[in-house]
């Protein structure tokens, strides 16, 4: 299947010399979820404005649906539907006539219908008459959304979407994010919550000084790059990790009193029984044993700081 995005040797560079981009080549499959990651000033809402037709790129090329975002920028801004970080939106226009209005800029007949059903799925339409004005951040949040999927777009760009909103606004807004990738939508989402990515995207992309550091799927990523430990909290503080078990990879944390051992594989999992048979014949005893694994936010923090 063509995916829905193709971007090949993407580069941006601004008058001034700085470099917002470099070389980045990417596909985006139809109906998936993509998170892109990043660090202020990665290049994130640049990537965007260009895929969108808002910045001209200095060099390389990208394609919605197997058309050149350059060379049928009309075409392709029809197809996607993208709802910026800031809050921008017409204060004393009401909510139905502001979502109503962003259908007609991209040439499509005016459809009540239409407008009612997309208000509908964001919970807006008991707001329809309300000004925007008076709407909570949230709510505002939603009326981008409204206007950025009035148009049907094939494609939706989300830049920072939990942006501004409290704990529950942002579930709520996880949940709308889930329906509209079941209702055909593909989504490509930048934020700055780790958690927001571990929840809902199917990939990830790492991106950091323009550059694209890395492209996996979610699940994979975790695998391959998650530490896994297993922590044994000890009866009694250590000093240091006992000659009896020198031969053992054993960090000592929590000032002596939890024994570490590091695995990143089923066969370093499967040596856990005997570790603990030596644990005991060292006469060490321990109160509680715990695993755990290395977090979305641990992988990026170290992938960045190691193309830092």
């Amino acid at each position: 299947m063509q995916p829905i995005l193709s971007i090949a040797g993407l580069s941006k560079t601004y008058p001034g010399g700085l470099v917002a981009l470099r070389d980045i080549s990417l596909e985006v499959r139809r109906g998936e979820i993509f998170a892109l990651l990043g660090p202020n000033g990665a290049g994130k809402t640049t990537l965007i404005g260009a895929l969108c037709g808002l910045v001209n790129a200095s060099g390389g090329s990208a394609r919605v649906a197997g058309h050149d975002v350059a060379g049928e920028p009309r075409l392709t801004r029809r197809m996607v539907g993208l709802v910026p970080q800031e809050l921008a939106t017409e204060a004393f226009e009401t909510v139905q006539a502001a979502v109503a209005f962003s259908r007609g800029l991209f040439g499509h007949p005016r459809d009540a219908a239409a407008v009612e059903r997309v208000l509908r799925s964001l919970s807006l339409w008991d707001k329809r008459n309300a000004k925007i004005m008076t709407l909570s951040g949230g709510m505002k949040r939603r009326v981008m959304i409204a206007k950025a999927l009035v148009h049907e777009p094939q494609l939706l760009f989300l830049d920072e979407p939990s942006a501004g909103v409290d704990v529950e606004l942002r579930r709520d807004m996880w949940r709308l994010i889930r329906e509209l990738r079941d209702s055909g939508v593909t989504i490509i989402l930048t934020t700055h919550y780790i958690e927001e990515a571990e929840e809902m995207a199917d990939r990830i992309g790492i991106l950091n000084k323009g550059e694209l550091v890395l492209v996996e799927d979610k699940a994979t990523l975790i695998r391959k790059l998650g530490r896994k430990e297993l922590r044994l909290h000890l009866a009694a503080q250590l000093a240091q990790v006992p000659p009896a078990l020198a031969a053992w990879p054993l960090a000592l944390a929590d000032d002596g009193m939890t024994l570490v051992f590091a695995f990143n594989d089923e066969a370093e999992r499967a040596r856990i029984a005997q570790l603990l048979r030596d644990v005991g014949q060292a006469g060490i005893e321990f109160r509680d044993l715990e695993t755990q694994q290395s977090s979305l936010e641990d992988i990026f923090v170290s992938l960045v700081r190691g193309v830092a």
